[in-house]
């Protein structure tokens, strides 16, 4: 892994645990636009999902676009892609952090690729995990 890959991770290991913590004591966290490096892991990540439970690649990535907490749109992938994810950035990335099921979001996922993505999202390195059950991480 290259410096910068590692540090980014490090970001987003640290942000994802800090979740977990503002959860257990039901306080609201606030958001910043210093997500988008966590985010953008989570859009790199499309691929090793999949791979990394033995999976085929079910076809290309889909189109990903997120309103920052400052309000800024961010766009990654094709923007003719059949399939997409839209909606909040830090509700995408608590799915590909594991720290949200998507059911529990409300971003728009559309298409069957999308779909099957946001359902088992993992950016993070290590063996294949499931995100939570819907409704087990909601804030209280």
């Amino acid at each position: 892994m290259k410096p910068r890959m590692f540090a980014t991770a490090r970001q987003m290991e640290t942000w994802a645990h800090g979740w977990e913590i503002w959860d257990l004591f039901g306080g609201v966290r606030p958001a910043s636009d210093r997500i988008y490096n966590v985010a953008t892991i989570g859009v790199r990540t499309f691929g090793w999902t999949f791979v990394n439970r033995g999976a085929e690649l079910p076809g290309p990535a889909p189109r990903v676009e997120l309103t920052s907490p400052s309000g800024q749109l961010w766009t990654w992938n094709d923007d003719n892609a059949h399939d997409c994810v839209r909606g909040s950035a830090v509700e995408f990335c608590q799915v590909v952090t594991q720290v949200r099921n998507v059911a529990d979001t409300s971003l728009t996922v559309d298409g069957p690729i999308a779909r099957q993505w946001m359902a088992i999202a993992q950016c993070f390195a290590g063996p294949p995990a499931d995100p939570p059950l819907p409704g087990t991480r909601v804030p209280h």
